[in-house]
């Protein structure tokens, strides 16, 4: 836990990567492990993440991130995509995924994917799509906490256009929505920020007990 701490303090929002140093593949599908045992509600996993490498789309990113540099320097770019719309397909996936994984029957889950199905399906699409944007944050803190443990820079970003990404990215076509950006690489030596001093509450701020 002690490294765990102090990989927190160690990690911050990368304003300058460099260019030239590259995530390798085995700690890029130790990154993707993280983002897939990765939390979420009912553990339907109601997103997508697309790892965005092809120069030339990062670029026409680049604008419909206001410009900032981490969308074309860093290592690689994802890109969260929640599912707008939520209906009784996405959950039977879910079901049959469940009977596969542990031996079960789907006839045994059907109460289960009724009550998730009552619960879900019925709410208005853009409740839908705010509930299912809010799971791509779980998965966003596996990969931030997983890429410190490996001494990788992110950079978390709101900072974009998500309805110019949706047309670049063709997300309108296949029901999603881009949701959040993480800029993934390793921090340039010319970075200033790295060397501020993180600033947050403290303790006796941000916790009350009762």
């Amino acid at each position: 836990m002690t490294n765990f701490i102090e990989n927190q303090k160690w990690r911050y929002a990368t304003k300058k990567f460099d260019a030239t140093k590259k995530v390798s593949d085995a700690d890029l599908e130790t990154l993707k492990e993280a983002i897939q045992l990765s939390t979420s509600s009912y553990g339907l996993q109601l997103y997508k993440v697309f790892i965005i490498e092809n120069p030339e789309v990062r670029a026409k990113l680049q604008p419909a991130s206001w410009g900032q540099s981490q969308i074309v320097d860093a290592s690689h770019l994802l890109v969260f995509a929640n599912i707008v719309d939520v209906k009784d397909q996405h959950i039977d996936e879910y079901i049959q995924n469940i009977a596969n994984t542990r031996g079960l029957s789907e006839a045994d889950l059907k109460g289960y994917a009724d009550f998730m199905k009552s619960k879900i399906v019925p709410l208005p699409v853009d409740k839908k799509s705010v509930w299912t944007s809010k799971q791509t944050y779980l998965a966003l803190a596996n990969l931030m906490n997983a890429a410190a443990e490996l001494k990788i820079d992110v950079t978390p970003m709101e900072g974009f256009e998500p309805e110019q990404y949706n047309e670049i990215l063709g997300f309108n076509a296949l029901g999603l929505n881009a949701s959040l950006v993480a800029a993934v690489g390793y921090r340039h030596e010319e970075d200033a920020t790295q060397h501020y001093a993180k600033v947050r509450k403290s303790k006796q701020e941000l916790f009350t007990t009762i």
